[in-house]
């Protein structure tokens, strides 16, 4: 008999995919950890919860006390879902421009949901630094920190690292991975490092991200947008500095959205943008890696989120997205 602790055990040990057409057509194993399997809909759910055990074990965080995090969203999701299960108030300053569905189910989950004009990091008013302010001035309340709290890589490093390893049992030829806080990508690509340093470890990055340029030339350099939310940044987080990267691909939103379709049609998967970056991008290491290699990445959120964008065909028309997404004429009216 298995019996899991509510929400919290329910979170990790997701089962790893194998991605039948695009395997057949690389000639590689395209593999994908299902993490918007886990309770809260993404693998932000384990950041969240080693975020929250880290501050209660410092002491910083106490019963009754607040959580306030700035996020695009699936972070203050997990967070909501444990602060709930936990007793504490939470606060979620995010910015206007994320999608109504985070909103609303960070509402129906008990936060407390402060959206911001979206600003660059160096400003004063970013989300980040906003809910920073707003929790040294409430008592009893911690800022999360996503980005620069390494209990977020941490989280990985001892969790989703871990599995990819069992999974496949140490048989794995490179990790590609998008990076919003670099939490992710960090944890995962240094545990897998330890065990193998033969294995690749590529960042996956949309247009708009300065951190495929950091990578490939040194530079904090961002070229074009992209429709994706969370994911990218114009900095090195504390979470992601020092972390041993091999290479990193850029993915176009064409390219995403046309990959977030394959993954509906061909696999019957219903994810998000984040996800077909990585798969995208995990497609680009396969073809220049050759046929026999095997490649892990993470389908790392739900589709639900993005309806009345990703999933919505006037939306994708008004973007100019919506061949990518195979859409006919009729589809989007």
């Amino acid at each position: 008999m298995v019996i899991r602790d509510g929400f919290i055990g329910s979170i990790g040990h997701t089962p790893m995919l194998r991605l039948r057409r695009l395997s057949d057509e690389t000639g590689c194993e395209i593999l994908a950890k299902a993490e918007f399997l886990n309770p809260g809909g993404s693998v932000k759910d384990r950041a969240a919860r080693f975020i929250l055990e880290d501050a209660e074990r410092r002491g910083h965080l106490r019963p009754g006390g607040t959580v306030v995090e700035g996020t695009a969203g699936n972070t203050g999701i997990g967070l909501a879902h444990l602060c709930a299960a936990r007793g504490y108030q939470c606060i979620i300053v995010i910015p206007d421009n994320q999608s109504q569905e985070k909103l609303d189910l960070l509402r129906t989950l008990g936060a407390e949901v402060r959206p911001v004009p979206p600003k660059p990091y160096k400003d004063p008013d970013n989300y980040q630094k906003i809910a920073g302010r707003l929790a040294d001035s409430l008592p009893g309340a911690i800022w999360a920190n996503q980005f620069d709290n390494t209990a977020n890589r941490q989280a990985h490093f001892e969790t989703t690292g871990p599995e990819i390893w069992a999974d496949t049992g140490g048989r794995l030829d490179a990790f590609v991975c998008a990076t919003g806080t670099g939490g992710t990508l960090a944890g995962v690509a240094r545990y897998l490092k330890v065990c193998d340093g033969r294995i690749r470890t590529v960042l996956a990055d949309p247009m708009g991200s300065a951190l495929y340029n950091w990578v490939k030339r040194g530079e904090l350099v961002a070229e074009g947008s992209s429709i994706t939310e969370g994911i990218g940044t114009t900095r090195v987080t504390a979470n992601l500095e020092g972390t041993p990267l091999d290479d990193a691909v850029q993915v176009d939103d064409p390219a995403c959205v046309a990959m977030v379709y394959r993954l509906l049609r061909e696999e019957g998967l219903f994810v998000g943008g984040s996800s077909g970056i990585n798969v995208a991008a995990a497609v680009q290491v396969a073809l220049q890696m050759g046929p026999g290699h095997r490649v892990v990445t993470l389908l790392c959120d739900r589709g639900g989120l993005y309806a009345g964008r990703l999933f919505n065909a006037a939306w994708l028309a008004e973007k100019g997205l919506a061949t990518a997404a195979g859409l006919a004429d009729s589809e989007r009216r």
